[in-house]
């Protein structure tokens, strides 16, 4: 009985995974409890772009940082970022993204903060997709 409700509570919660998806661009994904990111790379422009999506909307502010800890710990930053809907969305682009990557493929947690707001992005199970992201990239410039 109580193996039937550990795999029916399971099997209900929300998937919080990184996933790559393959096409004209490649996207590496996840939907977390407190924010959705979106990393894209389209070669046609060729441009790297994150954008994320917090449950509740960003505020202005003139520098956006990434804090990423754990083992390869960094911080990052920027003041080309773009808010849109109404600051639903956080996006930045660049035609490189390394610190990026190798922030959400090396270490536990990424903090985007804007302004007075944080944002904390688990990053377990992140370094296989971004491996696979990586590599799906790369196929693209060929």
């Amino acid at each position: 009985m109580l193996r039937a409700l550990a795999i029916l509570l399971l099997s209900t919660a929300p998937a919080l995974a990184w996933e790559v998806r393959q096409g004209r661009i490649c996207e590496l994904v996840h939907d977390g409890e407190d924010a959705s990111v979106r990393v894209t790379y389209d070669p046609a422009l060729p441009e790297y772009a994150i954008a994320i999506t917090p449950k509740r909307p960003w505020q202005q502010g003139s520098i956006f940082a990434m804090r990423f800890d754990g083992p390869r710990g960094n911080t990052i930053s920027t003041d080309r970022h773009a808010l849109s809907g109404g600051g639903a969305t956080l996006t930045v682009t660049d035609r490189g993204f390394g610190n990026v990557l190798n922030g959400l493929e090396f270490n536990h947690t990424a903090t985007a903060l804007l302004g007075e707001r944080t944002v904390v992005v688990p990053l377990d199970g992140a370094a296989p997709a971004v491996r696979e992201f990586r590599a799906c990239a790369s196929g693209l410039n060929v």
